[in-house]
């Protein structure tokens, strides 16, 4: 797999017309081909017209995610999708309590208010409440009627209701944080709507974080609200992260998921007669789907030897999950669905510090969310050909905006 590479910042900047990343997948699903098919760590040209690197190499991957030598701080480098937004190159700063974007030990300091949330066991105790939220969409879908949007009525609902209940987030207010989550994941959003969308996001948050501090209730921002280290400003921002990260992620999953599987009759049929694979079926769906593309990006603090590569202080990686994910290294016969697969170490939640912190509460609203369609809807099918899905290739979150279905 490997080729002959640069090893030099020097050789990489005399490089021209690089690549830069692929934003269409092939056949709606799969990374596209160039992904697949070069070298775990290649040149990339990045959004922001800078030079680094891409690595869709599996153990390279891992390599780069858990390297405290390299930054996940966004304003020290270049995006592989998008710019940078230059409020945050100003700031120097993702905002406050955006850990997402930060190394240790700011990172450390604000996940951990919050790990003891998000236990397995905490997650467990969600799961009948979640289980009735499945019920009631899948309900609101039969509602529809045939044909019926399945991301509208079911797949956006289901994460985007149990993370307001968690947070304590008036569901009612949902389109104005699922509209500005969609705003602020396109992959051509401004400058200008960036900012218009954080300021719009944090001007809730902060007065939402204001009345339960007055009168604090069950939920997840008034126990922030407890926590002396932490202001309103940063409570505001845990929240937005928590928030956007908490539904967009689960939703596509859902969808595209579905979509996977009504393309793939005999990896239905496999669920449909033994509903004990979910549990591993969904851990196949996450890294075979990988919903998120170029990102993780990580800077280098200083030299780093990547994959025998040498990549320079100041440079930017990108790390392609969808590919690492289908690296024969992980797992044989990776562009395979097999819904019967053992559970891989694969990557769709991350590696290292920042692997993400809600990956048992979507574990269990996708085993829920899949096991309610195939019990409900045994009939269920698409409602248009394919090629007529129209697929998230301009998100950074991958999915379908739509995807109509029938049963």
């Amino acid at each position: 797999m490997n080729a002959p590479m640069p090893t030099t910042h020097d050789d990489l900047r005399d490089l021209h017309d690089l690549p830069s990343y692929p934003k269409e997948r092939d056949d709606y699903i799969n990374p596209a081909r160039s992904l697949l098919t070069g070298p775990p760590i290649s040149p990339l040209r990045f959004a922001g017209g800078s030079t680094g690197w891409l690595v869709t190499g599996y153990h390279e991957a891992r390599e780069v995610l858990r390297d405290p030598r390299f930054s996940a701080e966004r304003w020290r480098g270049d995006d592989a999708m998008r710019p940078v937004p230059e409020s945050i190159r100003r700031d120097r700063s993702s905002g406050a309590g955006s850990f997402l974007a930060m190394d240790a030990p700011q990172h450390g300091h604000y996940r951990g208010q919050l790990t003891r949330y998000f236990t397995v066991r905490r997650m467990r105790e969600l799961e009948a409440r979640i289980e009735d939220i499945v019920a009631d969409q899948l309900d609101a879908l039969e509602a529809a009627g045939k044909p019926a949007d399945l991301v509208r009525h079911f797949a956006l609902p289901i994460p985007s209701l149990v993370i307001c209940e968690m947070l304590g987030v008036p569901y009612e207010e949902r389109e104005l944080f699922q509209s500005v989550a969609a705003r602020l994941l396109r992959q051509d959003r401004t400058d200008a709507e960036f900012v218009a969308g954080k300021t719009e996001l944090d001007t809730f948050l902060r007065t939402l974080v204001e009345a339960k501090r007055k009168d604090p209730r069950d939920d997840l921002i008034s126990l922030l609200t407890a926590v002396d280290e932490l202001d309103d400003e940063e409570i505001g921002g845990i929240a937005g992260l928590l928030l956007i990260a908490g539904h967009e992620t689960t939703t596509n999953m859902l969808s595209l998921g579905t979509f996977a599987l009504l393309r793939d009759p005999e990896q239905l049929e496999r669920l449909r007669a033994d509903e004990s694979l979910l549990p591993q079926a969904v851990e196949e769906l996450l890294r075979y789907l990988s919903i998120v593309n170029a990102f993780p990006v990580r800077i280098a603090l200083e030299d780093v030897v990547v994959g025998g590569v040498t990549v320079t202080a100041g440079q930017s990686v990108a790390v392609s999950v969808p590919a690492a994910n289908r690296d024969p290294a992980l797992v044989d016969d990776p562009d395979t669905l097999d819904v019967g697969r053992p559970r891989s170490s694969h990557l769709a939640f991350g590696y290292g510090i920042h692997q993400c912190l809600g990956q048992h509460l979507a574990r269990i609203e996708l085993v829920a969310g899949y096991r309610g369609l195939l019990r409900r809807f045994p009939g269920l099918r698409l409602a248009v050909p394919p090629e007529e899905v129209r697929m998230r290739s301009d998100m950074v979150i991958y999915g379908a905006h739509e995807l109509p279905v029938t049963w």
